[in-house]
């Protein structure tokens, strides 16, 4: 998109972090925006902050994105509200800090339901809508630096980005053709509450098994204050938007670890003769991923 100023967007965890941040930059560009968020404390304190700097145009709903129903409501009501939904960011995510296997079924539920469910649900209810209004638009998937790099701790969270990383870059290729973009933003460290993620935890996903380390878990404030500020995060996924960016990376701290692993894999394909049955299957699908690419649009977006 060349030119957000008119356009609406719905960003869900909206009520602070990367979501706050990408609010403060759309609104800041002349857009609507519509945060949506399931901590009501949380989202209350961002719509004043949101309507102290930029007016009227931000407009605030509750939210659990595991709630299908709930995400077809709040996109109802966006719609009453400003019209076409023209951006959407499927932001909203939760952390365990556990070894993911001492995770309980509980810990699963929550956090692939969240982190990855929650882009499934934002998906199936607004690529509809933003193809049958027909003014193009934009959709951000939040992944993280963990969707590419893993690590002993919150393993079911790196699962999730992981697969929020394949999703987009398939979802591609559906909605190009409709001048609808798609990124997959990859943020490292950002000042938010992500270290709070318990508070939100439903009754029914509570488990008594709480494996993280308590000296981990009480230096974790500190260590997300020393993060990014979420407006010029919000900027980066911003200028991503604006430029058709597939990957929205804000943090350079991680060249050398992605070249390395970039290197170790590459370094692991066997070197060997491949039989020329199943070479041609493998060109044949290469052609014709790049012919849809070349099909897509010149200009994605409105």
């Amino acid at each position: 998109m060349r030119d957000v100023a008119g356009r609406t967007a719905f960003i869900t965890g909206g009520g602070g972090g990367v979501g706050l941040g990408m609010a403060h930059a759309f609104l800041a560009a002349g857009m609507a925006v519509v945060i949506a968020d399931v901590h009501e404390g949380r989202l209350e304190a961002a719509l004043a902050e949101l309507s102290v700097e930029h007016g009227d145009r931000a407009h605030a709903v509750a939210l659990d994105v595991t709630d299908r129903a709930a995400m077809a409501a709040a996109a109802d009501e966006a719609e009453r509200r400003f019209g076409a939904i023209h951006i959407v960011c499927n932001n909203a995510g939760v952390n365990l800090f556990n070894d993911m296997a001492e995770a309980t079924y509980q810990d699963w539920d929550w956090i692939m339901g969240v982190n990855l469910g929650g882009v499934i649900n934002g998906v199936v209810t607004f690529a509809p809508r933003m193809k049958a209004h027909g003014e193009g638009g934009h959709m951000v998937n939040t992944a993280s630096m963990a969707s590419f790099i893993s690590g002993p701790g919150a393993g079911i969270y790196t699962a999730a980005k992981f697969g929020v990383r394949g999703l987009s870059e398939a979802l591609r290729f559906s909605l190009h053709p409709h001048r609808i973009g798609v990124s997959v933003y990859c943020p490292g460290l950002v000042d938010s509450n992500i270290h709070k993620s318990d508070e939100l935890r439903p009754a029914a996903l509570l488990t008594d098994i709480t494996p993280a380390d308590p000296e981990f878990m009480a230096a974790l404030p500190e260590v997300q204050r020393q993060g990014m500020d979420p407006r010029e995060a919000g900027e980066k996924v911003l200028r991503g938007i604006l430029r058709d960016d597939f990957y929205i990376f804000s943090h350079p701290e991680f060249a050398a670890e992605l070249r390395g692993i970039f290197d170790e894999a590459l370094a692991a394909l066997p070197r060997e003769d491949v039989p020329a049955d199943r070479l041609a299957f493998e060109d044949l699908r290469r052609a014709g991923k790049a012919a849809a690419r070349a099909a897509w649009p010149s200009e994605v977006g409105a």
